[in-house]
């Protein structure tokens, strides 16, 4: 292994409902390295990040996305929130990672898209990566193939959880492609997904072994290369609220507690990809 190597677990704030700042102040009691979370486009917002980042010495990596239909406007809005995000003087951040494109973009309109932050990574030095995302132009493997072997620059965010839901399977049966995401990934949404969905109730649940067993065979295989190639590796844990997360029936009561579950995969993380990580210092703890 090269020693260059580092593992960098961030943190979502997805279905948080606190304040940014005691966001981040769990964050960083709970032992992670960073935060993942979109670009604010609010100055107030901004302001608020950017002084909880601080406070905490906390690193970050952005979201960034069009949302529109309308192609000339989506990639408008898209360019206007990454540049902004690249370029500002606040945080320089690990990674910028892209919900890219819509499922209904042509290839061309999709190709652009990535053609634009190829130029704007270079002009910046900050890595850029495209997610593989239901209802993005990564939305399913044998789509995501073609933009692998025309657009041998593409780097992508793996969350795999999206191709097991769009392919109903656990792809044993386009082992080819995934190895293609595999040699292109350089960000990891660490959800686990199955046939029927993008989230498993709770990944400590043993009828999900299978699905636990598969996610984490294609994130040793990224391990081994970013080990190979010394390189750092950033992995958000992104276990989702309602409705990601299945709920009881007329209460819509969640079935297990979103914070603890992301908790459990970030020290199963660290423990499985740090092992030297000081065990003492509140990481490499299995709550």
């Amino acid at each position: 292994m090269n020693t260059g190597f580092k593992l960098k677990v961030l943190a979502t704030n997805w279905g948080y409902p606190g304040s940014m700042d005691a966001y981040c102040a769990k964050v960083k009691e709970e032992g992670y390295d960073g935060i993942e979370i979109w670009w604010p486009t609010v100055p107030k917002d901004a302001d608020e990040l950017f002084s909880a980042l601080k406070k905490y010495s906390l690193e970050v990596g952005f979201l960034t996305a069009g949302h529109q239909s309308n192609y000339e406007e989506h990639l408008a809005t898209f360019k206007q929130m990454i540049t902004a995000a690249a370029t500002n003087k606040n945080q320089r951040p690990l990674y910028i990672n892209c919900h890219s494109g819509k499922d209904y973009f042509s290839y061309e309109e999709n190709k652009a898209i990535i053609d634009f932050t190829l130029v704007l990574a270079k002009e910046t030095g900050i890595n850029i990566y495209h997610e593989t995302h239901r209802s993005r132009m990564l939305f399913a493997a044998p789509v995501a193939k073609h933009f692998f072997q025309q657009i041998p620059e593409l780097r992508i965010t793996l969350d795999i959880s999206h191709w097991c839901n769009v392919s109903e399977s656990l792809l044993a049966d386009q082992q080819e492609t995934v190895n293609l995401a595999i040699q292109r990934t350089d960000h990891i949404h660490a959800r686990i997904g199955h046939a029927e969905g993008p989230q498993v109730s709770d990944p400590r649940a043993p009828e999900w072994d299978d699905a636990v067993k598969a996610h984490f065979a294609w994130w040793d295989a990224v391990v081994a290369i970013k080990q190979q190639k010394g390189e750092i590796l950033t992995v958000l844990t992104e276990f989702g609220p309602p409705d990601y997360m299945p709920t009881i029936p007329y209460t819509r009561q969640p079935l297990a507690d979103q914070w603890a579950i992301n908790a459990y995969m970030m020290h199963l993380l660290q423990k499985r990809y740090s092992p030297s990580l000081d065990s003492e210092g509140g990481k490499n703890v299995k709550d």
